[in-house]
């Protein structure tokens, strides 16, 4: 039978507490920390997918601040095309005044003229409405302003904002389907000629259908803003939930279970405890130690 000696007994006692001791940082590791994974060596696999989880985070970040972006840009779009409903109603009602010849002298024709004309400038400001310095009925374009002198609209593609992985909303809104545009189609040219044929003295009666045909414009235009908002709003609540599945899922690769490891801290503790009090009862002073 092998022989034991006291050398032996040391190594492997030394031995054996280096390991509790291993073992007991590790876990004091963990619990200052709070992570379960404070390098990949700790988990390859879990590290791997909580890559995964993070860049799938960063994603879901970057679609609600596209979607905040959007819904800036809509209300701005849903807004201006509200202002232009109210102005269009407004100047119907001017024309259908302007149009009772018997009741209305000059200088009351002048007078809804002189309205028309700040009407004109209104729907102007309105069709040149920017957000966040970019003209919303612009599309893509830089041009200085959405609509130039000639009542044609610079507009060159659409705004988009991609909200999820697989859906991408219109921002902007076309200008040019909402106000017409050139000197012949468009809702600015049309209030400056029922202006001049009030000052001319025309009956200006039939103007009012042009006008109805131009709210219907505005109208349909603005249904399509709000179907957009609305997808907008759903994949904001949908990004709100992918969030917090999402945290949750990387928590459970990262995070430490705070009652396990206090649990594991203390058991580890003991270990360690009464590792070195075995040692110290087993390992006795030999006569080589008294001699040295």
């Amino acid at each position: 039978m092998s022989r034991i000696t006291n050398i032996a007994m040391s190594t492997s006692a030394d031995r054996n507490l280096q390991a509790a001791m291993g073992r007991l940082a590790a876990i004091q590791e963990k619990a200052s920390s709070q992570r379960e994974i404070t390098r990949p060596s700790d988990d390859p696999s879990g590290t791997s997918n909580a890559m995964l989880v993070r860049a799938e985070q960063r994603a879901n970040q970057q679609f609600a601040r596209n979607v905040q972006d959007a819904q800036g840009w809509l209300s701005t779009v849903d807004s201006s095309l509200g202002a232009t409903t109210e102005l269009l109603q407004r100047m119907r009602d001017l024309t259908l005044l302007g149009a009772n010849d018997g009741a209305m002298g000059p200088d009351a024709k002048e007078a809804i003229a002189l309205e028309l004309d700040q009407i004109h400038d209104a729907l102007l400001t309105q069709a040149n409405t920017k957000f966040m310095g970019r003209s919303v009925f612009a599309g893509t374009s830089d041009a200085a302003a959405a609509v130039d002198d000639d009542y044609n609209f610079s507009a060159t593609g659409s705004v988009d904002r991609r909200i999820g992985p697989n859906s991408t909303v219109r921002v902007d809104a076309d200008g040019a389907k909402a106000f017409g545009q050139g000197q012949s189609e468009s809702i600015f040219a049309l209030v400056k000629t029922i202006a001049a044929e009030l000052r001319d003295g025309t009956n200006v009666g039939f103007r009012v259908g042009d006008i109805d045909e131009r709210l219907k414009a505005v109208n349909g235009v603005r249904a399509t803003n709000g179907a957009s908002h609305a997808a907008a709003l759903t994949a904001e609540w949908a990004l709100l939930t992918d969030s917090v599945e999402l945290e949750g899922r990387r928590s459970k690769i990262e995070d430490i279970d705070l009652g396990l490891v206090a649990l594991e801290l203390k058991s580890q503790e003991l270990g360690y405890q009464a590792a070195l009090s075995a040692a110290a009862r087993t390992l006795q002073p030999s006569l080589m130690d008294f001699l040295r």
